[in-house]
């Protein structure tokens, strides 16, 4: 985005920030309609590979257009996040590895990432948490017949059934399932940090 030229530069951050901005279900139907039946792009790789395509026939292709989903979908938050965090590399190290010799590589590799590492950290734990919470594209794709999550299922707990019972004690357990999850990708950064903290 620096090396962007400053006349499209605001349109490209506008342009990356997008899906951060659109309503994530509104987000995974858009996607689907793309590929619904006539869907634009089934259209067009239907005319390129001369051959019928259903794209929600087969559980493997839902799971992938979900895939892409949740990549455009948070592609923008690590944007944001990277971008700050390359606004603080110290400009004394890079151009200390300059005179050094060291290549663009080689800064990238020994300069920059590490600096970023924290970030790297931080941005996978979000997503992992994320992955627990899978709830947008099941009902933006009518997935749920090939795809379930930890949070449809508390959905689905909650619906009443034939008899107009809820299964209330099966949503609970789903719930606290995940916040053990939460708390089990959490635990070992947390204290890693916090032995740091006490260490300094």
């Amino acid at each position: 985005v620096n090396n962007t030229l400053q006349r499209i530069k605001g349109p490209v951050i506008f342009v990356s920030l997008l899906p951060f901005i659109i309503t994530p279900v509104i987000g995974a139907l858009s996607i689907r309609w793309l590929f619904i039946g006539d869907g634009i792009l089934t259209a067009g790789l239907e005319w390129w590979l001369d051959r019928d395509i259903a794209m929600f026939a087969q559980a493997w292709t839902i799971e992938l257009m979900m895939y892409i989903y949740r990549v455009w979908h948070v592609a923008p938050f690590a944007f944001v996040v990277f971008y700050a965090g390359l606004q603080t590399v110290n400009n004394d190290a890079v151009e200390a590895a300059i005179i050094d010799g060291a290549s663009r590589w080689q800064r990238l590799r020994y300069v920059i990432i590490p600096h970023l590492m924290p970030l790297v950290i931080f941005l996978t734990l979000i997503h992992l948490m994320d992955a627990y919470r899978v709830f947008e594209e099941i009902v933006g794709f009518s997935a749920s017949a090939y795809v379930i999550s930890l949070q449809w299922l508390t959905y689905e707990f909650l619906l009443q059934d034939g008899t107009g019972a809820r299964a209330i004690s099966r949503a609970s357990a789903s719930a606290i399932l995940t916040m053990i999850g939460v708390a089990v990708l959490l635990g070992l950064p947390l204290r890693r940090v916090w032995r740091e903290r006490k260490g300094s």
